[in-house]
């Protein structure tokens, strides 16, 4: 076996293993249909002074954005449908009661004087954390901006004795006396508890909303039809795959050994790939991995086929193996491209299960063409290298 095939073989064999260890350590993450979660459709209402205007759903779309972000939820779903509607999906969130309050509120905090004058907004917060006060008692612990700064101090230096509200969404928070002049930093008391500390100080580093949402719909998705979904896909994946490993076996005999070997390389990277990027996997995903393997499989025939033509031209084997997948790969090039350019179109504007089947069908192909081109090659090189003559029959020629 000439040097620079062996290495070419260390290559994919090293692939496979990291591969192979990232399938094992990493998690895959399910979508809501597999996994089961909470699913909201948001309304946003015009107000006396905004009007609920595409810039400002779209601004309150990226505030959504922030909030789930900080809750700490695996690749969220969140996208807009129509003019006013944004819908949230949120896989493994089982609480849709506080997925409302956190993501629905509007969170406009407020400090005024006694006599409705506001002082400064939650625009002037740079940033919030829980903690507790004094007396152990649940609180936010927050620090200004220069400019809210610049505000605070001003306002207490004139209030002192005198009470300054904090107010949410028009409900009365606290009201402390001044005691003495506070400049870049504060707290906000009365709570009641550490969790409704958590999410006000996570409301407030997402800021407010631009436009009140109204919750038109919540529901909890049970994982009992996700399971069941994963169930009948792993039979159909698996009664797919035995036809395609059997129909390679049964018409190219030993160069369909080969492509089997293949495949089951390529399973292994598209899956490793999946977890690594901490892609989320949806039943249409799961019909794009499907559909992927019969593309892959699709290549390997392009291949074979163009080999048996170079040796019906009368060339040895190792030429017409080289001058096989030469002729194949513009063809086998072409063909990926372009249903990479519709995968790619359906991520872009899809939303939802769409993009999660645009995402697996595209990282399908990029391994099937991996896969078919350099895995395929290089297994048929290193075993007819050995014996040329004596796998020439294998192809039917």
């Amino acid at each position: 076996m000439r040097p620079g095939i062996i290495w070419r073989f260390v290559g994919v064999v090293a692939i496979v293993v990291v591969c192979a260890l990232a399938i094992w350590k990493l998690p895959i993450n399910l979508g809501l249909d597999l996994r089961g979660g909470t699913r909201m459709i948001l309304e946003a209402r015009d107000t006396e002074t905004i009007k609920a205007d595409d810039d400002a759903v779209s601004r309150a779309k990226e505030v959504i954005e922030r909030r789930v972000n900080q809750l700490g939820v695996a690749e969220p779903v969140i996208y807009r449908q129509g003019a006013r509607r944004i819908i949230v999906e949120l896989a493994g969130v089982k609480d849709p009661h506080r997925a409302r309050e956190i993501i629905g509120r509007t969170a406009q905090l407020e400090f005024r004087d006694e006599r409705g004058n506001i002082i400064m907004t939650g625009n002037d917060l740079k940033t919030a954390v829980a903690g507790y006060d004094q007396y152990s008692r649940p609180a936010v612990n927050f620090e200004l901006t220069l400019e809210g700064a610049r505000k605070f101090e001003k306002a207490t230096l004139d209030n002192i004795g005198r009470r300054i509200a904090i107010y949410l969404d028009e409900e009365l928070l606290s009201a402390p006396v001044v005691q003495t002049v506070i400049k870049d930093k504060g707290q906000i008391t009365g709570l009641g508890s550490m969790d409704r500390a958590k999410d006000l100080s996570m409301m407030l580093r997402a800021g407010a909303l631009p436009v009140p949402l109204e919750v038109l719909h919540a529901e909890v998705l049970e994982p009992t039809l996700g399971q069941e979904a994963i169930d009948q896909s792993k039979v159909a994946a698996a009664i797919g795959a035995g036809l395609v490993i059997m129909f390679m076996l049964l018409i190219y005999k030993f160069p369909g050994f080969v492509a089997d070997i293949a495949l089951l390389i390529y399973a292994v990277i598209v899956m490793a790939a999946l977890v690594s990027l901490k892609a989320v996997l949806t039943l249409p995903g799961i019909a794009g991995l499907i559909l992927s393997v019969g593309m892959a499989v699709d290549a390997n025939v392009i291949i074979f086929e163009r080999i048996k033509e170079e040796l019906r031209g009368g060339k040895r084997i190792r030429a017409a193996i080289e001058g096989g997948f030469t002729r194949a790969f513009g063809c086998i090039l072409d063909s990926n491209v372009t249903t990479l350019i519709t995968a790619g179109a359906l991520y872009v504007f899809g939303s939802g299960a769409v993009r999660g089947f645009a995402v697996t069908l595209g990282l399908g192909i990029a391994a099937s063409m991996f896969t078919a081109v350099v895995v395929t090659k290089l297994i048929l090189v290193s075993i007819v290298d050995r014996n040329p003559e004596k796998y020439r029959e294998y192809f039917g020629v």
